[in-house]
């Protein structure tokens, strides 16, 4: 069943992110499953329950890849460390505009929607771990308050993600997975980390 709601729900990030939230219906999502009609629906009964799904898997995602990427562990003790710390964040930052490009846009989406529809700030309430991950950056860097830098950092990296997915084409970055666009990505965190720790 676990996988069945999986592929389902990859599916509606799918959805989402070509036709943000007012494509994802049911049906959507059964023809980019490529399931019979009704299986959607059978799984997540109401709109609500399939954005919950949704997002549940978004989280789930990025929790595996945050922990793969460990960058919570690196110590952050001179310039070459946050150097390396600032390449692994970058590579990430890459992966989220490449193959995890998706589910970046439907993840705005979602944070999008739910500024018009209040009863879905609880179901987007997730993204604990990218924070604790970021607590425990700043904290090894020297942090002498991690909490609010940390709050700085995350909105800092949210708004670079948003700004190459919202930007592309327009501005004049790099296009995403080259060198020059990991070595802008790379520059631009080390300086907002030096920036947040310098208060």
């Amino acid at each position: 069943m676990t996988d069945r709601m999986d592929l389902l729900a990859d599916a509606a990030i799918e959805v989402v992110a070509a036709h943000g939230m007012r494509g994802l219906t049911h049906r959507a999502v059964d023809a980019e499953a490529g399931v019979p009609p009704g299986s959607t629906s059978a799984y997540f009964r109401t709109r609500k329950a399939l954005v919950e799904g949704l997002v549940q898997r978004l989280a789930d995602l990025d929790d595996a890849e945050i922990t793969t990427a460990r960058l919570d562990h690196l110590a952050v003790d001179g310039p070459a460390d946050v150097d390396r710390l600032a390449e692994g964040v970058a590579a990430l930052l890459d992966h989220w505009l490449t193959v995890g490009r998706s589910r970046s846009l439907a993840r705005f989406a979602c944070l999008l929607e739910a500024t018009h529809h209040p009863e879905l700030r609880t179901i987007l309430a997730h993204g604990d771990r990218p924070r604790a991950q970021a607590r425990a950056v700043v904290a090894l860097a020297g942090s002498t308050d991690p909490d609010r830098d940390s709050r700085a950092l995350v909105a800092f990296v949210d708004g670079l993600l948003f700004d190459r997915l919202a930007g592309a084409g327009v501005t004049t970055a790099p296009p995403p997975g080259t060198p020059e666009s990991r070595d802008q990505l790379r520059h631009a965190f080390r300086a907002a980390l030096l920036g947040v720790l310098r208060g």
